[in-house]
């Protein structure tokens, strides 16, 4: 995991590999909401120090391991 310029890790989202399964909304519905077809959209902002446990989870809940904490 890599910290950018402003300071902390953030979620990426490979749409490709991505197949809205959900698990990551349920695991982490605080950054992540869903889009009108099921799928994930992850909000750009870093993850908050309080907020990794969370983000940790949704990336492990992945089944596409479509998500990653970057």
């Amino acid at each position: 995991m890599t910290q950018d310029q402003s300071g902390g890790p953030r979620l990426r989202l490979n749409p490709i590999a991505c197949d809205a399964h959900g698990l990551c909304l349920q695991a982490f519905p605080e950054m992540l909401r869903p889009d009108p077809w099921g799928y994930p959209i992850v909000t750009d902002a870093p993850v908050p120090p309080h907020l990794l446990a969370h983000a940790r989870r949704a990336v492990a809940a992945c089944p596409t391991l479509a998500l990653k904490l970057e």
